[in-house]
């Protein structure tokens, strides 16, 4: 294949997007640069802060790569107080971050969906209606979906991990905890009750193939989404994927890839919210920034109480685990400079695509 001209394609085939995947040294270059030029033409060079405040690492799940899952009995887990995540959320406000992200493990009780949507509220008030929030709460009802929405969360992330079926249940149990149907009925639920819809994928794991992650791509096509956030796999040993270790590619293969694919989604759905991954830099310290250089135009810097960080360990190596929010707003701002971007402070930082898309409903 010629890459200069596909890189001036906007529709791909399969192949072309393996092609794409598997492009090294130069022709990397080549895919960088045309992936910053688009992302520079459509959604600009500001970059959209997320606070992220991980407020629970009690889940109902057993995913075989997490290391929060259900059956992992080293993890200390903890419940962050309603003062805690609030706090937190007012530095994000205070310090005009725009909007937070809630994260949990994934629950469904009566008790944790009234926690969640009392907390939209509280946020909603302490912020005088300013702070965007996104949920990262697991699977829910459509009744549960809806009622959070309407008490304030307008963007809400709910990761596939793999559009493959099958390896998907080679990630995950298969049962009815762990569906696959499940989980694309509930990002259908999403964008019925109205939300900015994200995903995403993990790069690297064990069994997965180029064309995989092309039909990943090609999957967040079809589904249409808003945002997307994706990063490198990274072995936890508390869990099952880790016996697989010696079967991965290197870290920094992973992470290569992992750049691929944010350069590669940029071309292929020009208007989305693209986030950099916090796993990006347990790999390479610059590499939420090489990230940014190249297609993505979100970041989360982490608000969670410092107390908690070493319990919400989805994987090992993650970084700042001892930076206050303080610092690490400090250190953001530094790095984000470096690369030519600007921070959009005060703002939500919507999804392009997902105005335009209900534009045209």
């Amino acid at each position: 294949m010629d890459l200069e001209s596909l890189l001036k394609q906007q529709e791909f085939g399969l192949g072309e997007l393996v092609f794409l995947l598997k492009t090294k040294n130069e022709g990397r270059t080549e895919l960088f640069e045309q992936s910053q030029k688009v992302k520079n033409e459509t959604v600009g060079n500001k970059v959209y802060f997320r606070g992220l405040v991980e407020f629970s690492n009690v889940c109902s799940k057993d995913c075989l790569y997490c290391g929060i899952r259900k059956s992992n009995s080293n993890v200390v887990r903890y419940n962050a107080s309603d003062e805690e995540i609030l706090e937190s959320c007012r530095f994000a406000w205070e310090n005009r971050y725009g909007s937070v992200v809630l994260q949990s493990g994934e629950l469904s009780s009566p008790a944790f969906i009234k926690r969640v949507d009392n907390l939209l509220k509280e946020i909603k008030k302490l912020s005088d209606d300013e702070l965007g929030i996104t949920l990262s709460c697991g699977e829910q009802s459509k009744e549960t979906y809806l009622k959070w929405r309407e008490s304030g969360a307008h963007r809400y992330l709910l990761r596939i991990e793999s559009s493959n079926r099958d390896l998907y249940y080679k990630i995950h149990p298969k049962n009815v905890t762990h569906s696959f149907e499940k989980r694309l009925v509930a990002l259908q639920l999403l964008k019925e009750t109205g939300y900015q819809v994200g995903t995403g994928v993990m790069v690297g794991l064990p069994f997965q193939t180029y064309e995989d992650l092309a039909n990943d791509l090609l999957f967040f096509k079809e589904l249409d989404i808003d945002m997307c956030g994706m990063g490198p796999y990274i072995e936890h040993e508390d869990t099952p994927l880790y016996q697989f270790k010696d079967k991965l590619m290197s870290k920094q293969e992973r992470f290569d890839l992992t750049l691929n694919m944010i350069a590669v989604l940029r071309l292929l759905m020009p208007d989305i919210n693209i986030a950099s991954a916090t796993a990006l830099q347990a790999i390479d310290p610059a590499g939420r920034e090489k990230a940014l250089a190249i297609g993505t135009n979100v970041i989360m810097p982490n608000l969670t109480p410092c107390v908690y960080r070493k319990e919400y360990q989805l994987y090992e190596g993650k970084p700042c685990l001892d930076e206050d929010a303080e610092l690490c707003r400090n250190c953001l701002e530094a790095r984000i400079d470096l690369v030519g971007n600007e921070i959009g402070y005060g703002e939500w930082g919507d999804s392009k695509h997902y105005l335009n898309r209900t534009k045209k409903a």
